[in-house]
């Protein structure tokens, strides 16, 4: 398969086939301890060890835990490092067994193990190892992300970027997008929180608990996915069936803000939300979106309470730092028909990447001033969970290494 215009690397068929054996054998771990071993053995302290748990120690012995870093009722996250090389540092994520879901996982957290274990690219975080303890717990091996998300940097006025720092952030976030779904795996939760940073200036995109493989065509899919300030009209309007255009929609709400150093389409509820999208975008109609009527939750506005879509001159004085061409990848992102939206392949090769001026390279990226903004208030959360800070779906995604001695 062709690289993409922005270099993106080549998606990897069958990317499963990557996950290790002791990875592989970390499924018969929970149910180890209570069952009798049909496996080759060695004595421990503990009585024999079947396969299973060997690999499973092997895997485990490779990482010295550090610090608490943050913990919630999903997880706990710890500092760590590897013991080879004490400079490589790691977060360790244990998710806790919870015994109202089957196996004691939630399938957040089954999700997220899956689609990490199946995507390797530089743009998304990295799953280092899987692992469980004694006590049944899941441990999640992730990278290090120091530097806070995206969001966290665009709210902290005593940072100023320009343009060319606005193209880089954005490429490397379509860049992980793109390669989501070259593997057929929708994220379904794209927000400047979910996008980390690195310690060389790389945005990460992160937080797959709401993540799924594309649907067969008459496969019904929930649509209660994509936190509200990001969720497109179609999800709103309750469709069941949907692709990558979801995700594309998110994406250009987040470059918009990255822009606006606010949010784009703030609302209380979903009906607010559907307001928003209007006031900017026109109300959705047959005209413009032909099928719209037939979806669960729409309600067509009174002939005198129809909007317009706001003007080009509207777009060039919110988004004039994007210039003309970023301008217009915006709105071929967010437009109200998922069907005429682009997709991420179509993002990649938008003309708003070759204009001036090239993106700034990412080790020259602005970063939060004060020092590392941190992640484990993003960890110990399962995916999509919501909390109250004065809207009902925003989570408040930071990074916290605080505890972790460089």
């Amino acid at each position: 398969m062709a690289l993409s215009p922005l270099d993106s690397p080549k998606p990897v068929p069958n990317a499963a086939k990557t996950i290790t054996a002791k990875a592989k054998a970390l499924t018969l771990s929970n149910n180890a301890a209570s069952s009798p071993s049909t496996h080759a053995s060695t004595p421990s302290s503990d009585g024999p060890q079947d396969l299973s748990e060997q690999l499973n120690d092997q895997v485990r012995r490779k990482y010295v835990q550090g610090g608490r870093l943050g913990e919630g009722t999903y997880a706990i996250v710890y500092s760590g490092h590897l013991v080879s090389d004490p400079s490589t540092l790691v977060a360790i994520k244990k998710i806790k067994v919870n015994a109202e879901y089957k196996d004691g996982l939630a399938m957040d957290a089954v999700r997220e193990v899956k689609h990490l274990q199946e995507l390797s690219h530089p743009n998304i975080i990295k799953l280092h190892a899987v692992f469980s303890t004694r006590d049944q717990n899941l441990n999640l091996v992730l990278e290090h992300l120091p530097l806070g998300d995206l969001e966290t940097l665009w709210r902290n006025k005593d940072v100023s970027y320009g343009p060319a720092d606005i193209k880089a952030w954005a490429g490397m976030l379509a860049r992980a997008v793109w390669f989501c779904h070259e593997n057929f795996v929708l994220h379904r939760d794209i927000k400047g929180n979910n996008l980390l940073i690195a310690a060389d200036g790389s945005v990460k995109l992160a937080d797959f608990g709401l993540a799924r493989s594309f649907a067969d065509p008459y496969t019904k899919m929930s649509c209660n996915v994509i936190t509200r300030f990001y969720r497109p009209p179609e999800l709103l309007y309750g469709t069941r069936h949907y692709g990558g255009a979801v995700d594309v929609w998110s994406m250009g709400v987040v470059i918009a803000e990255l822009a606006l150093r606010e949010f784009f389409l703030p609302s209380e509820t979903e009906i607010e939300q559907l307001d928003r999208i209007a006031e900017v975008f026109g109300s959705p109609t047959e005209e413009n979106w032909p099928g719209v009527s037939k979806l669960d939750n729409y309600v067509p506005a009174a002939k005198e309470n129809l909007k317009r879509p706001q003007p080009l001159m509207y777009w060039k004085q919110r988004f004039g730092m994007l210039g003309d061409e970023g301008i217009d990848l915006i709105r071929y992102m967010c437009k109200l028909d998922p069907r005429s939206r682009a997709t991420a392949r179509q993002v990649l090769e938008h003309p708003y990447w070759m204009a001036a001026p090239r993106p700034t390279p990412k080790e020259k990226l602005p970063r939060n001033a004060g020092g590392a903004r941190k992640m484990a208030e993003d960890l110990k959360r399962k995916g999509g969970e919501v909390e109250g800070e004065g809207r009902a779906d925003k989570v408040a995604r930071k990074l916290d290494f605080s505890a972790l001695k460089r």
